[in-house]
């Protein structure tokens, strides 16, 4: 009986370890409405973006929401739901920055510091509450220190590039979110993508005239069509592939 006992014991050790090897690794996306909009007319790249993955072998979960910053994200909570699932093995691709511009004590109250550093302001926010207001890099190294302690690995991508030009090019944001995502990445030595310029790029080739009639709508220059989205689906992909050592390349479609 006690040999029977250990061999059910083993069996169900070995199935048990045989369900984690073959479980598959999730794709979490983390951003803005840049990232997951079901608006009329208007799409995110991660809307699009499984479409470039091999699904049989890779979840791909859209966890980004409209409206939000890197603070409001971490501050409402969303970051603290994606944190808790992940696992060892899993992918996080992060982008925010268009959001963090917008005011801090006022208006919607999403408005990080700016820059990198450790600076912080005390402010009583929106539901009256006081509240300890971090720099756009103190949020993004908060969520790269929680993946990691995951066994996740962390992207870093720049923001998307809005449909504004000066003087026939794509505006950029190196000297800003872009340019601070990429410190980030460097610094905490995890994957970064700079889908602002590999995006500008195109924009750029195919002119202003057409992105602007198919890529964006008519109602502002931030959010993309469709096709937009598609565009910067493909942005993703095309550095993803160039991160010769992320294991995420593996999973997507030849």
């Amino acid at each position: 009986m006690k040999k029977i006992g250990l061999l059910l014991i083993s069996a169900v050790f070995a199935v048990s370890s045989f369900a984690q090897k073959t479980e598959k690794p999730t794709l979490y996306l983390v951003g803005d409405s840049t990232v997951n909009n079901s608006g009329e007319g208007f799409q995110g790249w991660g809307n699009v973006i499984g479409d470039y993955f091999d699904k049989s072998k890779v979840n791909v979960v859209n966890k980004a929401r409209g409206g939000r910053s890197s603070r409001t994200f971490y501050t409402e909570g969303l970051w603290k739901q994606v944190a808790d699932e992940l696992k060892k093995g899993d992918f996080v691709l992060i982008q925010f920055g268009h959001n963090d511009g917008g005011a801090i004590d006022k208006e919607k109250f999403r408005g990080s510091i700016r820059g990198i550093g450790d600076e912080k302001q005390e402010i009583t926010g929106q539901n009256g509450q006081p509240e300890t207001i971090h720099t756009f890099g103190w949020y993004l190294r908060k969520f790269i220190v929680d993946a990691k302690s995951k066994g996740a690995t962390v992207v870093l991508l720049s923001p998307v590039p809005r449909n504004v030009w000066k003087r026939g090019k794509v505006e950029r944001a190196r000297g800003n979110y872009g340019g601070w995502s990429k410190r980030i990445a460097e610094a905490e030595k995890v994957y970064f993508v700079d889908l602002n310029e590999i995006t500008a790029k195109k924009y750029e080739k195919n002119g202003l005239e057409k992105v602007g009639k198919d890529y964006f709508t008519t109602k502002d220059h931030t959010h993309t069509s469709p096709a937009g989205a598609k565009v910067n689906a493909e942005s993703v992909v095309e550095g993803l592939r160039k991160l010769k050592k992320v294991s995420l390349r593996k999973y997507l479609l030849k």
